[in-house]
């Protein structure tokens, strides 16, 4: 009875051991690395404080020359937008997106870095806001 139980006990950890295992990679931020190569943009929305859209048009993402411009409605507060990209699968974007992003400072777009599935490729986006005239 007493081997039995032992066999049990060390079938049962053989078992624990083998599926805590990770077969598949995970990236520092605990995200799954794959085996895909596209990184890009593929939409991009700008919030304001209420979080409600203020863009004016559709934002017009240059997937070549690595660019998003997008106009803003007349009065808005540029210094206090938050931004939300919509990314190729399995991408990740850096840095990584905590709150409100001052784009006030028109002369110097604000750049974000797109990141593979694979995380081999790695594409720096600028973002490019303008205000919408009266």
């Amino acid at each position: 009875m007493r081997t039995i139980f032992i066999a049990f006990v060390v079938l049962l950890t053989t078992l624990t051991w083998t599926a805590c295992k990770k077969d598949t990679p995970v990236d520092e931020d605990g995200l799954l690395i794959t085996t895909r190569k596209e990184c890009s943009v593929s939409s991009f929305e700008l919030l304001g404080t209420d979080y409600v859209t203020v863009r004016s048009g559709t934002a017009l993402i240059d997937t070549t020359a690595q660019t998003v411009k997008v106009t803003v409605l007349f009065g808005t507060d540029l210094s206090h937008l938050y931004p939300q990209f919509t990314l190729t699968q399995d991408c990740k974007l850096t840095p990584k997106i905590t709150g409100f992003v001052d784009f006030s400072d028109t002369l110097h777009p604000k750049s974000w870095t797109v990141i593979s599935g694979n995380r081999q490729i790695k594409k720096t986006y600028t973002v490019k806001v303008s205000v919408q005239p009266r």
